[in-house]
């Protein structure tokens, strides 16, 4: 019969070794959880918004003047 497959990661919080199957995975502990829980509503961690073109970002302000030059 196979083994089940552990991962060991570290914890991203204290960087305490952690098994995928301690009950609070991908954290060492409740407390580790909580603290990360607390930086994602306290704004601490932060989804960049994506790098657009410059020449697009112009393009989107200044629709018809786009449209008046293809029509040349």
């Amino acid at each position: 019969m196979p083994r089940k497959r552990t991962v060991k990661l570290r914890c991203p919080i204290c960087k305490e070794s952690v098994k995928s199957t301690d009950p609070d995975f991908p954290f060492c502990s409740g407390r580790c959880r909580l603290i990360d829980l607390g930086k994602w509503a306290s704004g601490g961690y932060v989804i960049s918004s994506p790098v657009t073109d410059a020449e697009e970002a112009i393009r989107d302000r200044n629709p018809e003047e786009q449209d008046q030059k293809d029509e040349s």
